[in-house]
């Protein structure tokens, strides 16, 4: 049975109601001249960030699609999901009679810096993700653009730290693009919740110490410490509803997706 209560409206641009679907608590923003039904490309769905996205879009009864595009099948199955498997990441030219007709893309694909230069870092995050934005605004110049990049991201895109330039030079990029709108997200410290894993040996070891001191670091840094459901839960509200800002760091995404 499904069971949905609701608290009354505020006079808040945010203000949502609270939902309770098969047990799981999922957040649903208010429709105000959104349409009820959302679909939606996902990039990084097997990510530490995607993974906690991809549950947001399919426990929201507002998403009715999400196709996710991968470069190795995942198995996994819902009624909402839709994978498709492509190799090329440089190149969406061959799937994009499929890229249409899509309201959002959360973009949570991203690589280590370690070990690369500059210029294969930049091939890896700024041409990739360009690649993808080129092909859906082209597509679909009503769509949402989601970005996440990171706390410390350099928007001169001239800094002394590489992968914070690259990561703002992609940043300005994707702004520049005629989307319906577009917000890069910068989160800080991010606690993975419900099963949530990163398919990073070494950040797997690194949550694995951290994960009993989240309490404390979220106590002590509250505007800092975010959670895998927080940022899917900002970006649906982003999608759905606009974010004040095109630029949302740690504090804004939690202040966007409401507190827990």
């Amino acid at each position: 049975m499904t069971v949905i209560t609701r608290r009354a409206p505020d006079s808040s641009p945010h203000a949502r109601g609270n939902a309770l679907v098969a047990g799981d608590a999922i957040h649903v923003g208010p429709r105000s001249g959104y349409a009820p039904r959302m679909k939606v490309i996902l990039f990084g769905g097997t990510g530490m960030v995607g993974q906690g996205v991809l549950r947001e879009c399919l426990l929201d009864p507002e998403v009715e699609r999400v196709f996710m595009i991968v470069r190795s099948a995942t198995g996994q199955r819902h009624e909402k999901l839709q994978e498709e498997v492509h190799e090329n990441f440089f190149d969406f030219s061959s799937i994009g009679s499929k890229l249409s007709g899509y309201d959002a893309c959360f973009f949570c694909l991203g690589v280590s810096s370690a070990g690369k230069t500059e210029i294969e870092y930049q091939h890896a995050t700024y041409d990739i993700t360009l690649a993808a934005a080129k092909t859906l605004v082209e597509r679909n110049a009503a769509m949402t653009f989601i970005y996440v990049s990171g706390a410390g991201t350099d928007g001169t895109g001239r800094g002394r730290t590489m992968w914070a330039r690259v990561k703002g030079r992609t940043e300005n990029a994707l702004l520049e693009l005629p989307f319906r709108r577009a917000y890069m997200f910068r989160p800080a410290f991010i606690q993975p919740r419900h099963g949530v894993t990163s398919k990073t040996r070494s950040y797997r070891a690194l949550y694995a110490v951290l994960g009993p001191l989240f309490p404390v670091l979220r106590a002590l840094l509250p505007k800092y410490v975010t959670t895998t459901e927080q940022v899917g839960r900002a970006m649906l509200e982003a999608a759905k509803n606009g974010a004040p800002k095109t630029v949302l760091e740690s504090p804004d995404i939690i202040d966007l997706a409401g507190r827990e």
